[in-house]
């Protein structure tokens, strides 16, 4: 102890603080980032869903071919971009709309919660397209 200085004011110091702070700074600053991250990353699969689901759709409206096709063409490109686990529930369907006949491609997938990790059956996508008809 410093001569001088009282024993109480010993217990009252600040030495040493700024270790403590910069450990639950850094921490507080690496969760944030790391959220924002994985937020991107959700954000960045159900884009990919979307669009996936979407060609999918379009490919299956085609006038020479059939609807499987295009659960088949969507299953390949959610293969490719995000992995096979996100392609394991895609459904097709054709609707009559307003005098047009319109295919669906849905695709209910995982949302990645901690890396591409997730909570099965959350995130549900839809891409729609009007069925081409030969005359």
């Amino acid at each position: 102890m410093k001569p001088g200085v009282p024993a109480w004011h010993r217990f009252r110091s600040e030495e040493g603080s700024a270790v403590a702070e910069f450990v639950f700074v850094a921490a507080m600053l690496t969760l944030l980032t790391m959220s924002v991250v994985q937020l991107a990353l959700a954000l960045h699969v159900r884009n990919t869903l979307i669009d996936s689901a979407a060609e999918g759709a379009r490919f299956a409206a085609l006038a020479d071919t059939e609807l499987a096709e295009g659960v088949d063409r969507t299953r390949a490109l959610i293969g490719v971009a995000v992995g096979r686990a996100y392609a394991e529930a895609i459904e097709v369907s054709l609707d009559d709309r307003a005098g047009a006949r319109i295919v669906t491609v849905s695709v209910v997938a995982p949302l990645p919660v901690l890396g591409l990790i997730g909570a099965p059956g959350l995130l549900e996508v839809r891409g729609h397209a009007v069925l081409e008809e030969l005359a």
